[in-house]
């Protein structure tokens, strides 16, 4: 059952519920035999993530796209380059907007910088630090690596800048009187949230939380052993906390 239908739902009751105390007992229990019921129905409408899974072709704008597999698709995107294009990505993402029609057939535009990502070939790819990068590991909690630039002025006033490229390369800007470095940085995903989070254990620690019986096993050990383990147990969450789609 559509999401928005059950917030209606449950919108009026408890309209209903304040307006009638007597029955709100028997109005909530009503309400979760209909609750569980439209999640089962629900539940035949998704299919489990496996390493085989492919995320529709075309633009994420926002996270929400992205839990839902429903992108803006290449044909409804308004460009001069062929669909077909082997670079149809990274030509049209060098572009400051993007045009595209919405469902309504309405014809929109989008900072490209705004925008989340895509999918190419069933590869979600996330945009960050001025560029996107290809998610390697996807799941509940998803690790992928991305580009940072830092620079340092000769006036002893080092700042960090995001490195400008797609799919891991790219020209990057330099500044007079500044050296620059550019690093491979991890991250991880929260797939629930959407929030992106340094690769480190304390990160990983957190998101853990969702899963008590798992944090408390990973608190328990030692500094030394979540440093060395903190891959190991990112594996074991989305194991044990699987993603599911809508099937479109």
């Amino acid at each position: 059952m559509d999401n928005k239908i059950i917030g209606k739902f449950v919108k009026a009751i408890v309209i209903f519920i304040n307006m009638n105390k007597a029955a709100s007992i028997t109005t909530a229990l009503l309400f979760l035999s209909f609750y569980s019921l439209a999640g089962q129905q629900d539940s035949t409408n998704l299919v489990k993530y496996t390493p085989d899974f492919k995320f529709n072709e075309g633009l994420f704008l926002v996270f929400d796209q992205v839990k839902n597999n429903n992108p803006v698709s290449k044909s409804r995107i308004v460009t001069p380059i062929a669909y077909d294009d082997p670079d149809f990505y990274s030509r049209i993402l060098e572009n400051k907007k993007i045009y595209f029609f919405n469902d309504l057939g309405v014809k929109e535009e989008i900072a490209t910088k705004n925008i989340w990502g895509f999918s190419r070939n069933g590869v979600l790819y996330i945009s960050l630090n001025e560029g996107f990068y290809r998610i390697t590991i996807v799941g509940s909690i998803c690790h992928f690596v991305a580009n940072l630039t830092t620079y340092s002025s000769n006036y002893g006033y080092p700042y960090s800048y995001p490195y400008y490229g797609y799919y891991d390369y790219g020209p990057y800007q330099s500044y007079p009187g500044t050296t620059s470095s550019t690093e491979m940085k991890q991250y991880i995903l929260d797939f629930k949230t959407g929030r992106v989070l340094d690769y480190n254990v304390e990160s990983v620690e957190v998101l853990l939380m969702a899963d008590p019986e798992l944090h408390d096993e990973f608190a328990s050990l030692s500094n030394k052993k979540q440093k060395q383990l903190k891959f190991l147990y990112i594996r074991k969450f989305n194991e044990r906390n699987p993603l599911y789609f809508p099937t479109i």
